[in-house]
């Protein structure tokens, strides 16, 4: 019997983990589909518990379900401490919850052939994206600055990581001085966004990765200019796709077929 996985989230037709996965479970030879629900909030609960029924196999979950499935599911040690859950598991009976968007943007930069430990990172945005890949960062060693328009947020989160937090009055001191620049916001994501920061304040050398994957960002073109390092949110996506795959099957999955995938939808899209 086919095995069926699905990601969960409101909106989710825009969704490129169907492409992504579905190449992924075709290169593995596995009879599995992956498909995309619309699952209304206030019903997120009643999607988990039917799933698990229906004996799928596993789900990622998307905006705006992250934070509200660690009341449903019983969470892992990580995704209690990032307070989000983006792949759930079923096993003997338990729903487990997992979140492999930090661990994924720490290997979309290690993929690059940036190194981490020691090095000095600069994450704008305290969300959910950037509470994840702030915490992975700081365990992998590097010197975390995390910057946000809520500057409580970023102290807060920053204090959680064992780093420093900044508000957005303060980017043009802290771009400078960082080896890695990471956006994780959503601004890039829709044409004529501001953009974030003067790209005249980055530098050659430096490696800014964007988290955006949908288009070229305003940022990743400062960045070009300037003779920086510049990652797109694919790899990420990739990563932490990924992951999902090892976490449900017990197989490594095949990253270059995935992006291939994704990159291929975005050029149909």
């Amino acid at each position: 019997m086919m095995q069926v996985y699905a990601v969960f989230g409101d909106p989710v037709e825009h969704s490129l983990s169907p492409a992504m996965q579905n190449a992924a479970f075709s290169a593995l030879g596995l009879s599995a589909r992956y498909l995309a629900f619309r699952v209304r909030r206030e019903r997120l609960r009643d999607g988990i518990l039917g799933a698990e029924a229906m004996h799928f196999g596993g789900l990622n979950l998307t905006i705006p379900h992250k934070e509200a499935a660690l009341s449903i599911v019983e969470p892992d040690e990580n995704a209690a401490a990032m307070g989000a859950v983006n792949a759930v598991a079923f096993r003997d009976g338990s729903i487990l919850g997992y979140n492999t968007d930090g661990l994924g943007a720490v290997r979309a930069l290690e993929g690059a052939g940036v190194r981490i430990t020691g090095r000095r990172v600069l994450v704008i945005g305290a969300g959910g994206a950037g509470k994840a890949i702030a915490r992975q960062l700081a365990i992998s060693g590097a010197e975390v600055s995390i910057a946000n328009r809520d500057r409580s947020r970023a102290v807060d989160l920053a204090a959680a990581v064992g780093g420093r937090g900044y508000g957005l009055s303060d980017i043009a001191e802290l771009v400078p001085e960082a080896e890695v620049v990471v956006n994780a916001t959503s601004v890039g994501m829709r044409a004529g966004d501001p953009r974030l920061f003067d790209g005249r304040l980055l530098q050659e050398g430096q490696t800014v990765f964007d988290i955006v994957y949908n288009r070229e960002t305003e940022l990743l073109k400062d960045a070009a200019r300037a003779g920086s390092v510049a990652i797109d949110g694919v790899p990420m996506l990739v990563w932490q796709g990924a992951l999902s795959i090892e976490i449900w099957t017990g197989r490594k999955a095949p990253v270059e077929v995935m992006e291939e995938a994704v990159r291929e939808e975005l050029r149909n899209r």
